[in-house]
């Protein structure tokens, strides 16, 4: 049996993806860094500490809140077919065949896009003198944890589905160097469709990249 060949990505796809999961990895481990020292209710490693994990988390957090919405228009106009189908949940009855795993990882994708967006909403509502404070039932807070969650949840699905469909060499694929012609930048937008491909992806667009400009102003809505 031959081994299974390495995917080309385009370099754009390599960029975008690396850069929002290198975000997502620094938040989560900042923000479980905050937790642990704050609030413990569910447990804690007692990692050491730093000065001011809140500022770093809040300067990670807004660097990812600017660069989502490219990744989310990317997944959306360029990328979609690795996004929810208009067939996808019909496949979900045939268990364990090929198209069960491909749906299966479509929808983890577009799960992390949702709760990605959950995240960010929540995340800009918080209070930086709550957790300090020991103020822990704050609704945005309680979200925000809960949407970190979903998005651990969803990041592990997806890397299993990565596994499962193409295995090592899909995964090493997003970190290769290689660069074809035909993907140089003035080539990274050809593909770029205006009208979504089904209902159900324009359904998810309108909630990712509304959610992302509600984090963007809500909190200023809130304060006025």
């Amino acid at each position: 049996m031959k081994p299974p060949i390495s995917p080309y990505q385009p370099v754009l796809l390599r960029l975008l993806h690396n850069v929002i999961g290198l975000l997502i990895f620094s938040a989560l481990i900042t923000g479980y860094i905050i937790y642990d020292r704050f609030d413990k209710r569910w447990g804690s490693l007692n990692l050491p500490t730093f000065r001011d994990p809140q500022g770093l988390h809040g300067t990670i957090a807004l660097t990812f809140l600017i660069l989502l919405p490219i990744f989310a228009l990317y997944c959306f106009h360029i990328g979609d077919r690795h996004l929810i189908q208009k067939q996808s949940l019909s496949h979900l009855k045939d268990i364990n065949k090929p198209m069960w795993w491909i749906s299966l990882q479509r929808l983890t994708n577009t799960l992390t896009l949702i709760s990605a967006t959950l995240a960010v909403i929540t995340g800009r509502m918080m209070k930086e003198d709550w957790l300090p404070n020991q103020e822990l039932n704050h609704a945005w807070y309680v979200g925000h944890l809960l949407s970190w969650l979903l998005m651990i949840v969803s990041i592990a699905s997806h890397l299993l589905m990565s596994v499962k469909i193409g295995g090592r060499p899909l995964l090493l694929s997003m970190f290769k160097w290689q660069v074809q012609d035909k993907d140089s930048p003035k080539h990274w937008f050809s593909k770029f469709k205006i009208k979504p491909s089904s209902t159900v992806l324009f359904l998810c667009e309108s909630f990712v990249i509304g959610g992302i400009a509600i984090a963007f102003f809500l909190p200023v809505i809130s304060q006025t």
